[in-house]
């Protein structure tokens, strides 16, 4: 096979999974029947590539992506519209991010078109599995792994690219209540030069433990400083942030710490379509305390796949407690949250060629 053809092979499951109860799916629980999988070497490039049952993979011991961590991953969503048809939300931004963090840990990239033509054979496959209760949806996890079996730190002669789905709820227990965050100042996430605009596991691996205090102490999530001066706000665990502080809307800047986010992106985006004033610049902590301090603090919220929109209703920092908007959900976070699943569900046109129809 030619290195820039991707023949895909069909093997179906030949028993199906009993479905889970839609009003009780959580967040990557439940897995669909199917998987997408091909390999890579340097003398064949991207091969066996095949949609077959969801089930385990055989690894060496010394598989690298076991010691060095050689891993790469996206998500995505499909969702159903109210026509019963199967619709992807930027699916080609996805498959570009994950080539971008390929590049970076020295991976082979993907064929980005023809991977989304052989994921809408998946989706279409298990479209059963796409939830109709409201707020839920499938959510799509293509990843890489470096499968060769050999130690020593260099770049991998084998990979493994698979594809697996789960139909989710609300990402958060809260739903689209808003949430409580913890503002991070003794680990960091990302340094200049490091891998935070990556989707790699070391990055969240490397968050667990802070996460994990801060969930002790009551809050959802945690935000995350600058590495160097532990002042300058870069984002939350899963998702980036925006605060809207004298009617503007501010997010920081992409500049190598944070993950580029297609929902960050799309909320920009809008923001200019619907004439929002809206700002990339740097912003510190303390900023957002004395605008909270003065009320020229009205809102703040997260932006993710997972949850699309995440309201905040407060703050945690240095023992103090931040509170946005009395801790209720403001007026421009509804807006997007409403705005985006509209577009996601088919019950609005789609701006930017964003939708991709499966069905």
């Amino acid at each position: 096979m030619l290195k820039n053809e991707l023949d895909v092979t069909l093997h179906k499951a030949e028993n199906l999974k009993e479905k889970p109860d839609q009003n009780q799916l959580g967040f990557g629980k439940h897995f669909t029947d199917h998987m997408l999988t091909m390999r890579w070497d340097k003398e064949h490039g991207w091969h066996d590539a095949e949609i077959r049952p969801y089930g385990n993979f055989s690894l060496d011991p010394a598989a690298m992506v076991l010691h060095y961590s050689q891993e790469i991953f996206e998500g995505l969503k499909a969702y159903r519209g109210a026509d019963d048809s199967v619709l992807l939300f930027r699916p080609m931004d996805n498959l570009n991010r994950f080539n971008d963090s390929a590049v970076r840990m020295c991976m082979p990239r993907i064929p980005a078109d023809k991977v989304l033509q052989a994921m809408k054979g998946l989706i279409y496959l298990d479209r059963d599995w796409i939830p109709r209760t409201e707020g839920a949806s499938l959510y799509i996890r293509p990843a890489m792994i470096a499968s060769e079996a050999a130690l020593g730190v260099r770049p991998a002669n084998e990979y493994l690219f698979f594809v697996i789905c789960c139909p989710v709820g609300a990402y958060y227990a809260e739903g689209f209540s808003p949430t409580k965050i913890y503002v991070e100042d003794e680990y960091v996430r990302a340094v200049q030069g490091g891998v935070g605009n990556v989707k790699t596991g070391g990055n969240y691996a490397a968050s667990i433990k802070a996460h994990t205090t801060s969930q002790k102490k009551g809050y959802t999530q945690v935000l995350w400083l600058d590495a160097v001066e532990r002042n300058y706000i870069e984002e939350v665990g899963t998702s980036n942030i925006f605060f809207v502080i004298n009617n503007e809307l501010v997010t920081p800047p992409l500049g190598g710490t944070i993950l580029p986010g297609i929902t960050r992106d799309t909320v920009l985006q809008l923001a200019a379509d619907w004439g929002i004033p809206a700002a990339e610049r740097r912003i510190t902590i303390d900023e957002v305390i004395a605008a909270a301090e003065d009320g020229s603090l009205t809102e703040a919220f997260g932006s993710g796949t997972a949850a699309v929109i995440s309201p905040i209703g407060e703050f945690g920092y240095k023992g103090n407690t931040i509170m946005i908007n009395n801790g209720k959900t403001g007026p421009l976070a509804q807006h997007f949250f409403d705005g985006i699943q509209q577009v996601q569900r088919g019950a609005a046109p789609a701006p930017h060629d964003w939708i991709v129809r499966v069905k």
